[in-house]
């Protein structure tokens, strides 16, 4: 390969809570291990992998110029998101005028709920559920009301399209949110399952919060379908939310986008989250999105599309063959696994609090899958180096999953 997804960063004292906040949230954050064994972080939605050269670059370069002020996103920016979603998702008559600027995807889903829905009011979430959606509605004054997803028969994640119609007349929501790919369950939904998930809410009059964070995660052998893309409807109904922070790892810097497409929509959110003067754009950020988005980046995400393919197959495998009892649908999208620990802690009469104590003792940072809303679910980032992969999953075999 081209690029380097082997070598182990030491991110100690590098601003990552990754390993540096193990402990300081309890309840939140996975503990500190043990003497003796070093951190493997396997929780929080960020890589261990050095980002594209490109991007690097391109800080690097704007840096050397003296001066940080006011500034308006250049026409590059608009024009290699443009580029970009035409190329990975072939999204066409996208313009600059669409595209708007996000401090977080959280952000803007908060500045479209506050544009559409009052505090007090309910909002459709599938479950399990983000824990980003739980913290920012809630916190906001929003009540979440839950549509559970169902394994089909072969272990596929599905939406229960009459549970949503349901829910959402019973509750009088007109506000949904919608995780495509879908997180932490890793499904990369068919158009049928968009087409179908659009017309329950169209049916029922629901701005659609679209997350597609994840869009450039997609595993080998899938597809990401843009939510607007399934109709014309999709498209006026829908904000859609995207970043590059996901893909290259840049959360540290912030910098999210919209794409909106209905005027009226698009009014409303920007002139929500433009009047909490918050929603601004750091330089620095904007350059790194430029660097993400050159061809060489296009070239970077296709080779850690392929690494990760591979850990999330080596892990998949390993838990089938080891851990009898952990149930999980193979992920089609994300480096996250969601891991259903209750046939195996039932049977060895462990409870997940005993169970993820084992792991974070040892160093196998996973994290507490209740918090998105599965009783006892463990959620696995496998965005690591396969040689760090492999080590946890052999501290799990000697360590956690034991009688």
């Amino acid at each position: 390969m081209k690029y380097d997804f082997t070598s182990i960063m030491d991110r100690h004292g590098k601003d990552a809570i990754a390993v540096d906040g193990l402990g300081l949230r309890p309840g939140f954050t996975p503990e500190a291990p043990k003497d003796g064994f070093d951190v493997i972080p396997m929780w929080i939605a960020d890589m261990n992998f050095a980002t594209a050269p490109t991007i690097t670059d391109a800080i690097i370069e704007r840096a050397k110029h003296p001066a940080f002020g006011y500034f308006n996103p250049s026409d590059e920016y608009y024009n290699s998101i443009i580029d970009w979603q035409k190329t990975r998702n072939g999204v066409t008559g996208l313009k600059a005028e669409d595209i708007g600027y996000e401090n977080g995807v959280l952000g803007g889903l908060v500045s479209t709920l506050h544009s559409f829905a009052t505090p007090g009011d309910s909002v459709l979430v599938h479950q399990p559920t983000y824990v980003g959606f739980t913290n920012a509605i809630e916190s906001n004054g929003y009540h979440i009301v839950h549509s559970a997803l169902k394994r089909d028969d072969k272990g596929v994640w599905r939406m229960d399209f009459d549970d949503m119609d349901k829910k959402i007349k019973e509750n009088n929501i007109h506000v949904a949110v919608f995780c495509s790919p879908h997180n932490p369950c890793g499904r990369v939904w068919e158009r049928w399952e968009i087409e179908k998930a659009m017309e329950v809410y169209r049916a029922n009059d629901c701005v659609v919060i679209s997350d597609e964070i994840w869009s450039d995660i997609i595993l080998e052998g899938h597809k990401h379908i843009p939510t607007q893309s399934v109709s014309e409807d999709a498209r006026n109904r829908t904000v859609a939310l995207y970043a590059p922070s996901k893909t290259f790892n840049l959360a540290g810097l912030i910098g999210s986008y919209h794409i909106i497409y209905n005027k009226y929509l698009r009014d409303r959110v920007t002139a929500y989250s433009s009047k909490a003067v918050y929603n601004e754009m750091n330089v620095l950020s904007m350059h790194a999105l430029i660097g993400a988005y050159k061809p060489e980046g296009h070239e970077w995400l296709d080779e850690l599309r392929h690494v990760l393919t591979g850990n999330v197959d080596y892990v998949c495998d390993y838990f089938a063959e080891h851990f009898p009892g952990v149930t999980f649908a193979h992920p089609e999208g994300t480096y996250m696994l969601f891991l259903d620990c209750t046939g195996w802690c039932e049977a060895h009469d462990v409870t997940l609090d005993e169970l993820l104590k084992r792991a974070w003792n040892v160093g196998v940072a996973v994290q507490d899958g209740r918090q998105f809303k599965a009783p006892c679910a463990i959620r696995m980032n496998v965005a690591l180096p396969l040689s760090r992969v492999q080590e946890a999953m052999q501290r799990l075999s000697k360590y956690v999953f034991v009688d």
